[in-house]
């Protein structure tokens, strides 16, 4: 399946989406396509209602629970603030969680895909 999300007012698609595709999943995906590190989180719109995904929630479920309207709402991609490289810490010793590896493609709507792996928390 291939889902919609609104990029910095463009509109980029995610192809290979399945029920069991995250919300975290999906904004790796699209945060490493446009090149950009921080923190993102989807949000879900609808008229003038927001919902903010977690990163466990499924959108190709979530989306399904609008039945008619689902055609009406918009997946956004949202920056909520940097990485943790890029804040200060005062442990130096933290680490990043261990990632497992998966393919994600992502198809721009000028037909051009990127193919690239990426990591899943």
């Amino acid at each position: 399946m291939e889902l919609k999300v609104w990029v910095d007012g463009v509109q980029r698609i995610v192809c290979g989406v399945t029920e069991v595709t995250t919300c975290q999943e999906v904004v790796i995906a699209l945060a490493q396509a446009i090149g950009r590190t921080g923190r993102y989180t989807l949000i879900e719109k609808w008229r003038e209602t927001e919902r903010h995904l977690a990163p466990h929630e499924n959108p190709v479920v979530s989306l399904n629970k609008w039945g008619q309207y689902a055609s009406d709402v918009q997946l956004v991609l949202q920056r909520t603030g940097p990485s943790l490289s890029e804040r200060p810490t005062s442990d130096t010793s933290a680490r990043a969680p261990e990632r497992s590896l998966y393919l994600i493609r992502i198809c721009l709507l000028s037909q051009v895909d990127l193919l690239f792996w990426t990591k899943s928390i």
